[in-house]
């Protein structure tokens, strides 16, 4: 199994609280190459975990575009994305205890993770001994679960949502309430996950440290992509619909509702220039 690519375009998620219409997405472009490592960043309440949750087949779009490598994923009835999560994506949710069976062992959890995948015939799946060694657990197959740290658990969840050898792996918060030793453990293993069997891998985190371990962020803020980031830079992003979401500094000075003239420098430069005179460069 190679990784997976992703693709949303002008995605849309609107959900009903209390009689009202809550829009959680408002218009998501996101493109994800095979095998790239992606970290979605942003505040409680912006999106993140919603788009997660629409990329796992979870949650249904109300408008937009979505795809999961041949998977179009607003095209998928309930059977279709079963047998996709089976296969295709691996998920593992916050809380590492929350995907285990506390009573089995290690590689006895890893088989009964890949019982969707035997269902669908599958012929080629991976041995739970290798699995466990992806992620460094080989060692630790018949530990019992109240035996391991915090990290191995949760580099055992891990390894639950490699069980089918997906081509993409969704992790929600993979390194919360852990301390700095197990939150470098489960980030070297995802990071040998990803080179080792060219695993997609998108993980929800709100952590700025664990996002610049990852060669890509993704800031969701209000619903929408607010900026990229890369080796540590951050960058605002242009939508497909010629809308940029301006850093929350630039706001302070540019709040929304102004008037900008923009142009195009010689240099390839762009000036945003305010109604009253007051100049900016980005």
């Amino acid at each position: 199994m190679t990784g997976l690519d992703v693709s949303a375009h002008g995605l849309v998620h609107i959900y009903r609280l209390e009689g009202n219409d809550v829009v959680a997405l408002s218009g998501v472009d996101l493109d994800i190459a095979s095998g790239e490592v992606v970290g979605l960043l942003g505040p409680s309440g912006s999106g993140k975990s919603t788009l997660l949750n629409l990329l796992a087949g979870l949650l249904q779009p109300s408008a937009g575009r979505l795809r999961v490598g041949d998977h179009d994923l607003t095209r998928l009835d309930e059977k279709g994305l079963a047998r996709m999560r089976a296969l295709d994506v691996g998920i593992v949710v916050q809380g590492a205890m929350r995907n285990l069976l506390p009573y089995a062992s290690p590689v006895d959890n890893i088989r009964f993770a890949q019982r969707g995948a035997r269902a669908a015939k599958r012929q080629d799946l991976p041995d739970p001994h290798e699995v466990l060694d992806l992620v460094g657990l080989a060692d630790h197959a018949r530990t019992s679960l109240d035996q391991l740290s915090p990290g191995q658990r949760q580099r055992l969840a891990v390894a639950v949502g490699l069980a089918a050898r997906p081509g993409l792996l969704l992790l929600d918060e993979p390194t919360s309430q852990l301390d700095h030793e197990g939150r470098d453990e489960v980030l070297a293993a995802v990071e040998d996950v990803n080179r080792i069997i060219g695993t997609t891998v998108v993980a929800v985190t709100h952590d700025p440290e664990v996002a610049q371990r990852l060669r890509r962020t993704v800031t969701i803020r209000d619903g929408r992509v607010g900026a990229e980031g890369r080796r540590g830079e951050d960058f605002a992003v242009v939508g497909r619909d010629g809308s940029i979401a301006l850093p929350p500094d630039i706001l302070e000075a540019v709040p929304p509702g102004s008037l900008l003239r923009v142009h195009l420098e010689e240099d390839g430069s762009v000036r945003l220039i305010l109604d009253d005179g007051a100049e900016g460069e980005s």
